[in-house]
């Protein structure tokens, strides 16, 4: 794998790269070029999901460029999914799961987590509604769907498997009934949702948490005009100075030192290779100590579901 990566080891042996590239919001017509380029400047790490609907986009990436002819193999990237919310039926799970690696034009995942704990009405209808726009779930139990992923890992489909947005509650429901355990928690976090305690709760675990939105993510279409900007934080900005960094750079320093794997998404190609550089440099224990005193529990993604 690159040089530019550097890793964190799962239970089950995987190097997963600490820096991925993010592929949420990442329009049709963009994402294409943004996962070609993140991959020619060194990036080992592609972290997608069937619900952000352009997982045959960056399949065409990877058909260009991975294969045992080309210039990176396909054991030199870590390529993870998600299993939609639609898709919780332990029928469902494999058909999902084959439709994500035709579309991605690949074999096997690295890493398929369950996007989140509540199931959507059964269908292909992302966000099933009723006539009010509340949600239409469906009652199935997602231990029952955590089975059925793991005869996934029986099969070679994946390599490992994982959970998004789970509690530390929910995770430990998990974990009493696995056979294969969870490798990975992905969950929203940055400098004001530091989740100190859900990382050490997963850590003690065997899990690996990666940081999505890691930069705050600053190009929501739904911000609030009074929410705090965590690029402007005076404090990060005054250690971007200090170390000739950008505040981006300096926040997932900050993540991949405390062995937190980063997904920052963008298509900008300078952005792109800049997240990528900041394994050169090293923060003081009381600059870590400092980034992480900033929490304040603010969630910049807010789930519009609710369970009962």
């Amino acid at each position: 794998m690159s040089a530019a990566c550097d890793f964190v080891a799962l239970h089950t042996g995987q190097k997963m790269p600490l820096i991925g590239l993010g592929t949420w919001k990442s329009e049709r017509g963009q994402v294409k070029e943004a996962v070609k380029y993140a991959l020619s400047v060194g990036y080992c790490h592609i972290d997608c999901a069937a619900a952000y609907s352009n997982e045959a986009e960056i399949g065409e990436a990877f058909q260009e460029c991975l294969g045992p002819n080309k210039v990176i193999k396909r054991e030199d990237l870590f390529v993870t999914s998600k299993l939609w919310n639609t898709k919780h039926h332990p029928e469902d799970v494999e058909p999902a799961l084959r439709k994500t690696l035709g579309d991605l034009k690949l074999d096997y995942l690295d890493l398929y987590l369950m996007h989140w704990p509540h199931a959507f009405e059964r269908g292909d209808n992302l966000f099933p509604k009723n006539p009010d726009n509340t949600m239409r779930y469906d009652y199935t139990d997602y231990k029952d769907t955590w089975k059925a992923m793991e005869k996934l890992v029986e099969k070679g489909l994946v390599k490992a498997i994982g959970l998004s947005n789970f509690n530390s509650c929910q995770i430990d429901d998990v974990l009493s009934v696995a056979v294969v355990k969870p490798a990975v928690l992905q969950v929203e976090c940055h400098p004001y949702l530091a989740q100190n305690e859900l990382i050490a709760h997963c850590q003690k675990r065997g899990l690996v948490v990666t940081a999505y939105s890691p930069l705050g993510s600053p190009d929501r279409m739904w911000k609030h005009p009074d929410e705090p900007v965590l690029l402007e934080e005076p404090g990060i900005k005054k250690l971007a100075e200090k170390y000739s960094k950008s505040p981006a750079q300096i926040i997932l320093r900050w993540q991949v030192q405390r062995k937190v794997v980063a997904i920052p998404k963008s298509v900008t190609p300078a952005r792109i290779q800049q997240n990528l550089q900041v394994f050169d440099f090293s923060l003081t224990e009381e600059e870590m100590g400092h980034i992480g005193s900033l929490n304040k529990n603010w969630r910049y993604i807010v789930p519009m579901i609710t369970v009962n």
